[in-house]
């Protein structure tokens, strides 16, 4: 959500660099808005000073013992004008909340000016991909045949885009769950937080998911709960309608969660194997800073996440998001992608945002710092990382020419196994 005055203020400077992101904001329905509203809150506080002249009239002539029914005639209409202009006015201010609800944030001058995914630019590396001396196969095929990975049975259960592990592959979905919250929580300074996976519209809304984006989640029939998307929403609105002190931020918290999400137009993409599902487990972290901390917290939320893959020796890049290509409610995003041998590509991993007070200002979170009126807190969050891609990764980085999978180092201990066969996958 934007603030009302910076946006009446600037907006042919907003328009034009909204229109990088390929949004057309409709400046004319603005400016009609603006007037009317304007129009309405000026026609009422003039009838309202009308009628405080007519009170003070009436008074003396009733002091005086004159007849004032009339002039009481008279204000009573005055009344119902101004009701009926307030209640305009309250139209007019949903109506407003309605139209920026519906604009994207502004992208920082850092973020590159691009159309799409082909205009993001790489800012570093990490790490080489492995030189086989065999063909190494895909994810989709390694899985089934180690016994770890069940697509067929999945969709008997629940229909295309789901998955079944069993036996180490379900293990090791989990050791990489704990890796992570070990090693954000013990190493780089975040809280672990177990939020709700159902969320009601509300806290939707705060993150920026609704209106515009309903058709990308599950909805709960019958009720206003919904399932989450990503950690990122239910973490995000944990303080919902607060105020924080400002001399507690940074907060740094992590959290894992299953997600949920219909991929609503994403049909023919990534369709083969865990790529794409609308069912995945993800640790997410989630920062609320002030708004002088957020650029360099970005920066680290970011270098965090990285450092999940160097533990695991798995090969990356980092790029930063075009205009074009930047998510609704982000200011400027850095994607982590990591190396993936069965599609001879990087491919995201995690996406690590900083959204300034687009999000705050939705969800009312501000802070105090003692020096007048409270103000929006700026909040920021990343994958740290998705853990059905790290899974994929694993698999198809440390495969053996045998069709085992060597296990990394830092998942041993979580693991108990140094290798991925044949034997500790489905027996039936």
């Amino acid at each position: 959500m934007h603030d009302l005055n910076f946006f009446r203020n600037n907006l042919g400077a907003i328009r034009d660099r909204l229109a990088t992101r390929g949004f057309d904001l409709d400046v004319a329905a603005f400016e009609e808005l603006d007037r009317l509203r304007r129009q309405c809150v000026t026609d009422s506080e003039q009838l309202k000073a009308e009628r405080n002249q007519a009170s003070a009239a009436i008074a003396k002539l009733r002091k005086a013992g004159a007849d004032t029914a009339e002039q009481q005639q008279q204000v009573r209409g005055i009344g119902e004008r101004i009701a009926a202009l307030d209640e305009q006015v309250s139209k007019l201010d949903a109506e407003f909340r309605d139209f920026l609800a519906r604009v994207p944030n502004v992208p920082q001058e850092s973020v590159p000016v691009g159309r799409d995914e082909h205009d993001n630019v790489e800012i570093r590396r990490w790490g080489t991909p492995r030189d086989f001396d065999f063909q190494p196969k895909a994810h989709w095929d390694l899985g089934p045949e180690l016994g770890i990975l069940d697509l067929e049975r999945a969709a008997k259960v629940a229909g295309a885009r789901f998955a079944v592990y069993w036996g180490v592959g379900a293990r090791l979905e989990r050791a990489l769950i704990n890796f992570m919250l070990d090693l954000h929580t013990r190493e780089h300074g975040y809280q672990e937080v177990l939020p709700p996976f159902l969320i009601n519209s509300a806290s939707l809304y705060g993150t920026g998911q609704l209106p515009k984006f309903a058709e990308d989640s599950f909805k709960c029939e019958g009720h206003d709960l919904w399932l989450a998307p990503t950690a990122e929403v239910p973490v995000t609105n944990l303080f919902r309608d607060e105020t924080l002190n400002a001399e507690t931020l940074p907060v740094s918290l992590c959290a894992y969660t299953p997600c949920f999400r219909s991929e609503a137009g994403s049909y023919g993409r990534d369709v083969r194997g865990i790529i794409r599902q609308h069912q995945f487990q993800k640790v997410e972290l989630v920062k609320f800073t002030q708004p002088g901390q957020s650029n360099d917290q970005h920066e680290q939320l970011t270098r965090d996440a990285e450092n999940v893959l160097q533990r695991l020796g798995l090969p990356y890049r980092t790029v930063v998001l075009c205009t074009g290509d930047t998510g609704f409610s982000a200011a400027k995003t850095y994607d982590i992608e990591v190396w993936l041998p069965g599609l001879n590509a990087y491919k995201e991993i995690s996406s690590c945002s900083n959204f300034e007070a687009f999000q705050a200002r939705r969800a009312q979170i501000r802070m105090k710092t003692g020096k007048g009126k409270a103000e929006f807190i700026h909040t920021l969050n990343g994958s740290g990382l998705a853990i059905g891609r790290t899974w994929v990764a694993i698999l198809e980085n440390y495969q053996q020419a045998d069709g085992s999978v060597l296990v990394p180092p830092a998942l041993r201990p979580y693991l108990d196994a140094d290798v991925i066969d044949r034997s500790g996958g489905r027996i039936a």
